[in-house]
């Protein structure tokens, strides 16, 4: 008989049972959150009526942590999605408030049909409140000013030199290339001098080995033929008297 002191088939003590290793939940916690979110969506909510109402766009209230708008330093990659299949939700392509089939922001929660619409997007106030900027530039100090003009002479000293050291290996290599296609004209030169000399001598030896009296190619094929067929010649059957 199994020994029921063991406890359960997972090895927990028999007072706690045999589930204590699975997860548990904070019920109330959760429902706190739930609370607050149900609660923040309603003001959102509100917002957005009376923004609505005054003929005016809503914008999310700043929380503090915003940062200055600043250049954009990323190329925006348009053609990633070409070719590929997209899902969407169920009743999607009705307007442009949440994800469909085309550019979506996440942070605004739209989506656009064209690359235009999206680009024009992402430099509006909604989108760069959405974002977390302030919609103001930082001033930059006269320090500031001669690092940025320092690191760009640093750039353009970098961009000549690695140009210069391009010139200079493409020079290299094409020197090299037309080294080997000389070297190849060399080369078939050489062996048609050396086709035509053995050409030569061979001519020479067959003449030596049979004189003058040389046939060339196909020459008295047709005496050949008619002395193995036992004809001498065409003369004439007639005696003469």
């Amino acid at each position: 008989m199994p020994d029921s002191k063991k406890g359960g088939a997972y090895g927990a003590s028999p007072a706690g049972g045999d589930t204590d290793f699975r997860k548990t939940w904070d019920l109330d916690e959760y429902a706190a959150k739930a609370n607050e979110r149900e609660a923040r969506e309603k003001e959102e909510r509100k917002a957005r009526y009376e923004a609505k109402l005054a003929g005016k766009t809503y914008h999310k209230p700043l929380t503090g942590d915003e940062t200055y708008t600043t250049a954009r330093r990323n190329v925006i990659d348009l053609t990633a999605q070409v070719g590929k299949s997209q899902l969407v939700p169920a009743g999607a392509g009705v307007g442009k408030r949440g994800r469909s089939a085309g550019f979506y922001c996440e942070a605004c929660d739209l989506t656009f049909k064209d690359n235009k619409q999206y680009l024009e997007h992402i430099n509006t106030m909604q989108h760069l409140l959405n974002t977390g900027q302030t919609m103001e530039v930082k001033r930059a100090t006269v320090e500031e000013v001669r690092e940025r003009i320092a690191y760009w002479v640093h750039k353009r000293d970098e961009l000549e030199k690695d140009k210069a050291t391009d010139l200079q290996e493409r020079l290299r290599i094409r020197e090299g290339e037309r080294e080997q296609e000389l070297e190849e004209r060399r080369r078939r030169r050489r062996e048609e001098a050396e086709k035509k000399r053995m050409e030569k001598e061979e001519a020479a030896k067959v003449k030596t080995e049979y004189g003058e009296d040389v046939r060339n190619e196909g020459e008295h094929d047709e005496e050949d033929m008619m002395a193995q067929m036992g004809f001498t010649g065409f003369g004439t059957s007639k005696k003469q008297s």
